[in-house]
């Protein structure tokens, strides 16, 4: 289970905290009026998004004893009415967030290998739980402040 304490700082600026001593900085750019001191928090979803794509293959492959040398994750997201959706079943007047991806995998790897480890891109724990039905609530924590 991963456990994160986000802390704003100055202006639009927050540090976040995890594990062992670990921290960043995220902040907005500037012309939405943060001071671009670190990413904003969609690119760390789809930097969390990515980063699990490429370790899911890099350790599937690594199972299986192939050669993947490197594997290099686009992503790119977007904010589009459902109405303009070509892969959404109900059309509504509502948003959906469209996430594009392309993987490339470098290694001497047959065209068989190719096919499943993009196969095994699509299976990561993130991608799985960005589709699945997500239920944000409170802590139940006393030592955490509510609003």
């Amino acid at each position: 289970m991963s456990d994160v304490t986000v802390t704003s700082l100055a202006n639009l600026r927050n540090e976040v905290r995890y594990g062992a001593g670990h921290a960043l900085i995220t902040d907005e750019p500037v012309a939405v009026g943060g001071e671009d001191a670190g990413p904003d928090p969609y690119t760390l979803l789809l930097a969390a998004l990515g980063s699990c794509i490429s370790m899911t293959t890099m350790l599937y492959a690594r199972e299986k004893g192939w050669p993947v040398e490197r594997v290099t994750v686009r992503l790119r997201q977007q904010r589009i009415h459902d109405k303009d959706c070509q892969e959404c079943a109900e059309k509504t007047d509502a948003f959906v967030h469209r996430i594009e991806r392309s993987v490339r995998l470098e290694g001497t790897l047959t065209e068989e290998q190719l096919v499943r480890l993009q196969e095994i891109a699509h299976k990561c724990p993130v991608q799985k739980t960005l589709t699945s039905p997500i239920i944000v609530t409170d802590m139940k924590d006393e030592s955490v402040g509510g609003i």
